[in-house]
C-alpha cells in the first residue's frame, strides 16, 4: 500500500480522501494548510501527493514542484473544471494524473491505483537493470586486490560524467573497462561507440568521427554521420589515442571543448552531449616532452585516469580467466589440472588476457578434444637464473651464490619492497617471488 499525503483548504475534501483511502488499507496524512504541506514533503517520503490546485498564498503548482524534487513521488492535482487547462499544464510539468471536482471515490481509487502500479513496474525495472549491470560488472574477471581497486574506480567515475583516460599494456582490458564505466552510468541505455584511432587514417578518421556531407571528397557519395552524432546521449570510446596525429588532436580537442561540431565539408554546427572515454598504452607525457602530444588535449582527457594492472600483477586471476575462457570454447568439458595451472601461474603474460586466451585457444586445438595437459602449452617460462648466464644450471654453485646475492642487493635498496626489488633487477614480481623460494630468502 502507498504512503500518500493530500491537500486540500478544505476540511470536508480531506477528510473524504482520507476515510476512502484508508479503508483501501494506504497510510494517509493530510493538511488545509499549504506551507505545512511543503515541510511535510521536505521532512518525509510519500509515495503519492494528492494535491488541490487553487489554495490561498501557496498554489498546488508550488506544491507540485517540491514533490518532484523527491524522486519517484506521484502527484495527482485535484481541480475545478475552470482550471483544466492548469492541470494540464502542471502534468507536462510532471504531475502523474489530475482529478476534475466533484470526482467520485471510484475513480480517486482508479487514479492513485495507476499510480501505484507504475511505481510498481519502475520499481521492477530498475532492480532488474541493476541486475543487469552487477552482471556485465562481472565481465572483468577476477578477484584479486589490484583489479578489486580497478573496479571501485570504475564504478565511482561511473556516477559522473566525467572524461576518463584508461592506462595500461596492450591485453588488460580497457575497452572492457569502458564498457563497464558506460553500463554503470546513466547514459547506460544509449550507444557506446568504440574506434580504435590507430587502424584509421588521419582524412578517413576525421569523417569517421565527424561525419561528411555528400560530395566533400571523392568516393563521398552521401550524407554521413559521424561516431560522435551516432553516439549521442551515449559514450564514444576512443582507443589507442596515442595514435591520433597532431592534425586530428586539435580537431578532437575544438569538438572537445566547445561540445560542437561540422561534419567534413559542411557548414551547420551541430550540439553533441556525449561522454568521452579515451585509452592508450602510450606514455602521453612523455609523448608531450617529445611534441608528439598536445599537453592542452592531455590535460582534457587525463580528468579521471585509471591504469589497469598486468595480467601478471594479478595473481590466481589468471586462473579464474582461463577457466572462463574455457567455458566459452567448443569443448566445454576441459578441466585446469595442477600441473597446468602451476605453469599458467608461473608464466609472466607479457601479452596479458589477450595473450592467455589465444594460450588457451591453441591449446583447446592441439588436445584434439582431450584433456589438457602440460603439453598443449608452449609457454617461454621466465625462470632462469638472474644475471649474464642466463640458461646455465642450478647446479652450479657460484651461479646460485651470485643470483642470491643480486636479489638480497636489490631487497636491500628496496628497502624490503618486493615490487621496487623486482623493478630493479628489470624482472616480473612473480619471478621475484619463485627465485627467492628457491634460495629460501625470507623478507
Amino acid at each position: 500500500m502507498a504512503n500518500i499525503l493530500v491537500v486540500d483548504d478544505e476540511p470536508k475534501m480531506t477528510s473524504l480522501v482520507c476515510g476512502h483511502l484508508e479503508d483501501e488499507g494506504h497510510r494517509v496524512t493530510t493538511t488545509v494548510d499549504p506551507s505545512e504541506a511543503l515541510e511535510l514533503i521536505i521532512r518525509h517520503s510519500f509515495d503519492i501527493v494528492i494535491t488541490d490546485l487553487s489554495m490561498p498564498k501557496i498554489s498546488g503548482m508550488v506544491i507540485l514542484e517540491k514533490a518532484l524534487e523527491k524522486e519517484g513521488t506521484g502527484v495527482i492535482m485535484m481541480t475545478a473544471y475552470g482550471t483544466v487547462e492548469t492541470a494540464v499544464l502542471a502534468m507536462k510539468k510532471g504531475a502523474a494524473d489530475y482529478l476534475l471536482k466533484p470526482f467520485s471515490l471510484e475513480e480517486l481509487s482508479l487514479t492513485v491505483g495507476k499510480i501505484t502500479e507504475r511505481q510498481k513496474l519502475a520499481s521492477l525495472a530498475g532492480h532488474y537493470a541493476q541486475v543487469i549491470r552487477d552482471e556485465k560488472v562481472s565481465e572483468l574477471i577476477g578477484s584479486s586486490p589490484a583489479l578489486e581497486k580497478v573496479k571501485k574506480l570504475l564504478a565511482q567515475v561511473a556516477a559522473t560524467n566525467s572524461t576518463v583516460l584508461l592506462t595500461g599494456r596492450s591485453g588488460t582490458g580497457k575497452e572492457l573497462a569502458a564498457r563497464m564505466i558506460h553500463n554503470l552510468s546513466k547514459r547506460g541505455s544509449f550507444p557506446f561507440i568504440a574506434v580504435n584511432c590507430a587502424a584509421i587514417t588521419e582524412t578517413l578518421l576525421e569523417s569517421e568521427l565527424f561525419g561528411h556531407e555528400k560530395g566533400s571528397f571523392t568516393g563521398a557519395v552521401a550524407r554521413k554521420r559521424g561516431r560522435f552524432e551516432l553516439a549521442e546521449k551515449g559514450t564514444i570510446f576512443l582507443d589507442e589515442i596515442g595514435e591520433m596525429s597532431p592534425g586530428m588532436q586539435s580537431k578532437l580537442l575544438r569538438v572537445l571543448e566547445e561540445r560542437q561540431l561540422v561534419r567534413v565539408g559542411g557548414v551547420d554546427t551541430i550540439d553533441i552531449d556525449v561522454r568521452l572515454l579515451a585509452a592508450t598504452n602510450r606514455n602521453l607525457k612523455e609523448d608531450i616532452r617529445n611534441d608528439k602530444f598536445r599537453e592542452d588535449l592531455y590535460f582534457r582527457l587525463n580528468v579521471f585516469p585509471i591504469e589497469l594492472p598486468l595480467l601478471v600483477e594479478r595473481g590466481e586471476d589468471v586462473i579464474e580467466l582461463a577457466e572462463h575462457f574455457l567455458k566459452q570454447m567448443p569443448f566445454q568439458h576441459y578441466k585446469l589440472d595442477s600441473s597446468v595451472k602451476q605453469i599458467l601461474l608461473d608464466y609472466d603474460w607479457p601479452g596479458n588476457i589477450r595473450e592467455l586466451k589465444n594460450v588457451l585457444e591453441r591449446a583447446v586445438i592441439l588436445s584434439g578434444g582431450e584433456p589438457l595437459t602440460v603439453a598443449e602449452f608452449s609457454l617461454d617460462k621466465d625462470d632462469a637464473p638472474l644475471g649474464k648466464n642466463v640458461g646455465a644450471s642450478k647446479s652450479e654453485t657460484g651461479l646460485d651464490i651470485t643470483e642470491r646475492e643480486m636479489i638480497l642487493e636489490a631487497l636491500k635498496k628496496a628497502g624490503g619492497n618486493k615490487t621496487k626489488a623486482a623493478e630493479i633487477l628489470k624482472i616480473s614480481r612473480r619471478r621475484l617471488y619463485s627465485r627467492m623460494k628457491i634460495h629460501d630468502i625470507k623478507v
